[in-house]
């Protein structure tokens, strides 16, 4: 088709809309309150009847998984377990689900309580209807649920109570290791104390003799006298003053250690009322209490390092004194940091610009041992320069990313809807040494939407708005170590991509490839339905075009076609509104950041394509045949008149080429058609089968490099780009450079 052909003159309000967002005559209508949303979500209208990931269950006690669980997998493990097999297995199975769909309707509601007390509330409407005999049976399948915890609904609360909950199962294993040392370094510097005071004189007293005899014996011995035998030479204090006082100091600063609960050797759960408080609300109240409590955790390193010498008996008094004299809290490593809680900071949702929270990424890059909860409920909510927000106007949404490039930490990022899934990340990060920032979308404060927050936190990551990702700085020493997007649907394409079934016009199945875009996401939200205008069905052509393949066309081709989605109407009848250049400009750019965030998960990696270009260039040029050099080849007789007709009738040798020209090396082409499934109106064949640049105007640079790295021989030579302004330049220059 003619780039400069003018669109058809019907469809002309479609143009003037998708180029400036303005309707013109009666072709087009407003979507504004028309009930319609992606047709990829028509099923998910009644979520509540539809088994998925959530309610979540905070498990507390083993279950399958772990100690997040959701519902659905929880009342599978029981039916695997209680249900038989036959009719009656079926039955129990039938109202199994019957009953987990209520507790899912409940929590839906507002509905709190353990998983306990709501398969009671959901199973009494049944056993009602079918009988006692019934309700005794899911009694006892109640009882065998391999879990029991409080039951979350997807809300905006939900994914602090997360945390929190994977957070303190990450501290009581840490806590359990800590407390069998410290209990066992407690009993070994008393039993130093107390052999020193045996071996003294006031532990040959009398009374000190009658308390280490048992009660029933005490009759049987005059303890006055036997002091006087015993305590006959017995030193004053078997031990050194500056020892007493070290293992004292030591032993004193051990059992009044607050950041782990006071317990027996193997039992980290203890009294916890003394203990500090490591959860937050905001960055300055974590940082504060950090600061505040460093010289209290550098005293107990001390002290744990001090015992460990004394119980050995090697303290020496001339090394380790001025060693401990200097100890303090700027001494103090990553490892000793990581036995003690790290801060786990869950800032409330619409509290991310407050000022407390302005020093989140400080907090993080110092390496402070901080695990931070950052929840974005409006992917569309504008920030600017000097607002107070994260990093001088990065907009949260783009926080994870922004940390992730400080290094040294561990980043997670993803959807609520989500979080049941990447519960192995969350549990890394809770116990990874160092910062952690757990970054989430939840939803469910964009009030001008239909859709459930899960749906909603869903459909952000499936669009590419918010994917998921996880970056563990401690992995490994690469980025295909250290980083992952296989959360994400489809993580190697653009976009995720599903079959559509429907009925056509003759009420026959068919089914269509539809692509979720960012758009899609966008419509979802209706402060933006101006992007959008809904085209009756006598009104569509063919050039209108699906927004993923939109976006694939050739610039000289975008100005021939119009954007759409496909979209259903309240009763799941198939529209197609088209969308206007302003929000395909903000696709390019979600679609921009996913391609970064591919590369870096080593999906379409620039410097490896490069590199195979590279090499491959480099073979094509091994395999060509190397002529003999003048020098070494015989003196060649005159050659007779024919012949020397037949050379003069040669052309001549072909031009030098500039690097900056674009030009094939058609006399080598191997007729391997490349190029022209690339575009076949800028490369053509000759009648030999071999390709030459038919028309440089008829594409882009962008195509011009990619043929050159497809062609197998690299024969294809992009040169310079004629329009400076086309999207990308840098990158295609690096890419390019190898075959100019």
């Amino acid at each position: 088709m003619d780039m400069h052909a003018k669109p058809q003159d019907k469809h002309t309000d479609q143009w003037v809309f998708h180029l400036t967002g303005k309707r013109k005559g009666d072709g087009l209508a407003p979507i504004d309150g028309l009930d319609l949303r992606p047709a990829l979500m028509a099923p998910y209208r009644d979520l509540g009847a539809l088994r998925h990931d959530f309610p979540l269950v905070l498990a507390n006690r083993g279950a399958g998984g772990g100690v997040l669980c959701s519902l659905s997998s929880l009342i599978d493990e029981t039916l695997r377990e209680v249900a038989p097999r036959g009719v009656e297995g079926e039955r129990l199975r039938r109202h199994g689900l019957q009953i987990e769909e209520g507790i899912r309707r409940m929590v839906a509601a507002g509905t709190g309580g353990t998983l306990a007390e709501l398969w009671d509330k959901a199973a009494a409407p049944i056993a009602a209807r079918e009988g006692e005999a019934l309700e005794q049976v899911l009694q006892r399948a109640g009882g065998a649920l391999p879990a029991d915890g409080q039951v979350l609904g997807c809300t905006a609360e939900m994914p602090a109570q997360v945390m929190k909950h994977l957070w303190r199962a990450a501290q009581r294993e840490k806590a359990r290791g800590f407390m069998v040392d410290l209990a066992r370094l407690v009993q070994k510097l008393s039993d130093i104390l107390r052999a020193a005071h045996l071996h003294s004189q006031s532990g040959r007293e009398a009374g000190a003799l009658k308390a280490s005899i048992g009660g029933a014996h005490q009759a049987a011995f005059d303890f006055s006298a036997l002091s006087r035998i015993v305590g006959k030479g017995a030193p004053r204090d078997e031990l050194p003053p500056a020892r007493r006082a070290r293992v004292t100091w030591a032993l004193g600063v051990l059992e009044a250690q607050r950041f782990h609960p006071h317990a027996h050797v193997g039992d980290a759960q203890g009294d916890a009322s003394e203990v500090y408080d490591f959860i937050f609300d905001d960055c300055a109240s974590a940082m504060k209490a950090f600061r505040e409590r460093l010289p209290a955790l550098a005293e107990v390193v001390k002290a744990m390092a001090i015992a460990e010498l004394e119980i050995r008996g090697a303290y020496v008094e001339a090394e380790h004194d001025p060693f401990f004299e200097a100890f303090g809290e700027n001494t103090l490593t990553g490892d000793e940091l990581d036995r003690f809680p790290p801060y786990l900071v869950c800032i409330p949702p619409g509290r991310n610009d407050s000022p407390e929270n302005a020093s989140l990424m400080d907090m993080l890059s110092s390496g402070l041992p901080v695990k931070a909860l950052v929840q974005t409920d409006d992917l569309f909510d504008e920030s600017s320069i000097g607002t107070g927000h994260f990093a001088f106007g990065v907009r949260s949404a783009r926080l994870a990313t922004t940390a992730m490039g400080l290094g040294g930490m561990y980043v997670l990022q993803d959807a609520a809807s989500n979080l049941v899934a990447v519960r192995d990340d969350i549990a890394r990060g809770m116990a990874c040494k160092g910062p952690a920032l757990f970054s989430v979308f939840t939803g469910t404060e964009q009030p001008a939407t239909h859709l459930p927050p899960y749906l909603l936190a869903a459909a952000a990551m499936q669009s590419r708005a918010f994917p998921a990702f996880c970056y563990d700085a401690q992995a490994g020493d690469n980025w295909a170590q250290r980083f992952s997007l296989e959360n994400n649907p489809a993580p190697e394409d653009d976009w995720s991509v599903e079959t559509l079934d429907y009925s056509d016009d003759a009420l026959q199945r068919a089914s269509a490839t539809v692509a979720f875009t960012y758009p899609d996401y966008v419509f979802c939200d209706s402060r933006h339905a101006s992007h959008f205008a809904l085209v009756p069905r006598g009104r569509w052509g063919d050039d209108m075009m699906p927004v993923a393949d939109w976006l694939v066309l050739p610039d000289a081709e975008t100005s021939q076609r119009v954007p759409y989605l496909w979209v259903v109407d309240g009763n799941d009848v198939l529209q197609r509104v088209i969308v206007d250049a302003r929000l395909m400009q903000a696709t390019r750019r979600c679609l921009l950041l996913w391609h970064r965030l591919q590369e870096h998960g080593g999906v379409h990696d620039s410097h490896a394509e490069r590199l195979l270009a590279k090499e491959k260039a480099a073979w094509a040029a091994a395999q060509q045949p190397q002529a003999a050099p003048a020098a070494d080849a015989p003196a060649a007789a005159a050659p007779a008149p024919a012949a020397a007709e037949a050379l003069a009738a040669e052309p001549e040798a072909a031009p030098e080429h500039s690097r900056d020209e674009a030009w094939i090396e058609t006399a080598r082409c191997p007729s391997c058609n490349e190029c022209q499934l690339i575009n076949d109106r800028m490369f053509g064949y000759t009648p030999n089968k071999q390709a030459f640049i038919k028309d440089l105007t008829a594409g882009t640079y962008r195509q011009l490099v990619e043929a050159a790295e497809s062609c197998q021989v690299a024969i294809i030579h992009p040169g310079k780009p004629r329009d400076e302004k086309e999207p990308g330049l840098e990158e295609l220059l690096a890419r390019a450079e190898p075959f100019r």
